[in-house]
């Protein structure tokens, strides 16, 4: 286990870690700012149990988000010292301005969220609502920029001592050729994951009591999320696929077991062992020309291979492959469960299906997965570069001794697993609460005081 090996592992650990918070965050702010402008719409206090049931929930995972962000940074000056040193002139001006924007922003009106609607009134709180939710896409803005600026480099210099710097345009930089189309998935990712997750909480307490009408009213809404968006993500995911065979065809090569190039149409490999040593995939199921059909929309349109790349420039085949399988087939499941669920909720059975709910929930941690498994595609396929074409990963590292970077692993996996292990046990706790069947208003107060008589089945708990 070289120095290298150990420094990818740890940051592909920390990150792995990281990347699940604002995977959720990023939808839930979002859904957090629905639900109170529900409230104010309709004066409903179904939406107000709900954005109170959810905020706590935000509040953790925000601060598990920023926790486990901090470190990366780091790791940047110490692990990857080089990559900092070469790099940076790009990089830094794209992680301040996401510090100066967004993280401020949110930093600034998340009290006003947690702990303002008493004090502020309830416009002004819906305002630093989403002014919160605003400030976490702004935050996955300038990430992605800087991720994208790594996989398409654009609009930059080569100094005299080898170091990457700003040419006359900024746009150029932020605006690379695959942002966004990286952006768009990736956004969408994070709302199906939260989506997921909410649908998930929902069932569960609909299994347990289908005449609740907060688990009603947030199931409902997750499924009308997984019907409408699941589809959409699945063209933008095929979009960026398209963006990346142009940009990263390496990528897409090792995405598809495409060891050999096909000069009659490709075939789609649905699944198999890929076998780098022979350059084959073994055991191949697949559909004939499937895979021109889909990146060319031509059935007879050749496709190269990664025997017309240098073996020194390969990404490693076989966990791209599955990752990008478990990606695309989570993707698809989703999609399958947001059209049956509406189908129950055109025949009225939404909430009378409990095999539906049993579906839901079995699916909760779907996104989270996907998310993961898109990310290990993105980052693993990249590879052997930081900085793709320019910059190799081996270029990138610190002159750092193996043992060192193997102590800094261990203790990190044993913080996270012990600190954030107890935070994912608290917000399963919270999330196995049924929401209140009572409406009251966002401050507590009686939904009367709002203005809005509930009729008595909800407050008896019957059907919302």
């Amino acid at each position: 286990m070289t120095a290298l090996i150990l420094a990818r592992a740890q940051f592909a650990f920390v990150v792995s870690f990281h990347f699940l918070f604002p995977a959720f965050s990023i939808g839930l702010a979002s859904f957090l700012a629905v639900l109170e402008a529900q409230w104010l719409r309709t004066g409903s206090g179904v939406y107000a149990n709900l954005y109170r049931y959810w905020l706590k929930i935000f509040a953790v995972v925000f601060a598990m988000g920023v926790v486990s962000g901090i470190v990366m940074s780091y790791q940047f000056g110490t692990n990857w010292s080089v990559f900092s040193d070469k790099a940076g002139p790009i990089i830094g001006p794209l992680m301040a301005y996401e510090v100066l924007t967004a993280f401020f922003l949110e930093a600034g009106f998340l009290g006003v969220m947690l702990f303002g609607i008493n004090k502020v009134g309830k416009r002004l709180h819906f305002v630093a609502t989403l002014a919160v939710a605003i400030g976490t896409f702004i935050s996955a803005f300038w990430i992605l920029a800087v991720n994208s600026w790594m996989q398409t480099p654009a609009g930059y210099e080569i100094g005299a001592n080898g170091q990457f710097l700003p040419g006359p345009s900024w746009w150029a930089i932020v605006f690379t050729p695959s942002f966004p189309y990286r952006l768009l998935h990736t956004v969408l990712a994070a709302y199906l994951t939260t989506a997921f997750a909410v649908g998930a909480v929902g069932a569960f307490h609909l299994l347990k009591d289908r005449a609740n009408p907060g688990a009603r009213k947030m199931f409902s809404m997750a499924m009308w999320m997984a019907a409408i968006v699941a589809p959409i993500q699945i063209f933008a995911g095929d979009m960026h696929g398209l963006n990346t065979l142009e940009h990263q065809p390496a990528k897409v090569m090792a995405m598809e077991g495409h060891y050999q190039s096909h000069p009659d149409g490709a075939p789609l490999i649905l699944f198999g062992l890929p076998n780098s040593a022979e350059k084959r995939v073994d055991y191949a199921v697949e559909i004939p020309k499937a895979s021109s059909l889909i990146l060319k929309h031509d059935l007879n349109a050749p496709l190269a291979g990664l025997d017309t790349i240098a073996e020194q420039n390969q990404p490693p085949v076989g966990i791209v492959f599955w990752a990008f399988r478990i990606m695309v087939g989570l993707g698809t499941a989703m999609a399958a469960l947001g059209i049956v669920s509406l189908v129950a909720r055109l025949r009225g059975k939404l909430y009378d299906c409990p095999w539906l709910h049993r579906a839901a929930l079995v699916m909760g941690p779907s996104g989270f997965i996907a998310v993961l498994a898109g990310w290990v595609v993105t980052e693993v396929g990249r590879q052997p570069f930081t900085v793709y074409g320019l910059l190799r990963t081996e270029h990138s590292v610190a002159p750092l001794d193996a043992p060192a970077v193997a102590t800094s692993l261990a203790a990190f996996a044993l913080t996270y697993f012990v600190v954030f292990g107890m935070g994912i046990l608290y917000l399963l706790k919270l999330m196995h609460k049924p929401p209140q069947a009572h409406e009251a208003a966002l401050d507590g107060s009686p939904i009367r005081s709002a203005g809005v008589t509930p009729a008595p089945a909800v407050l008896e708990g019957g059907a919302a």
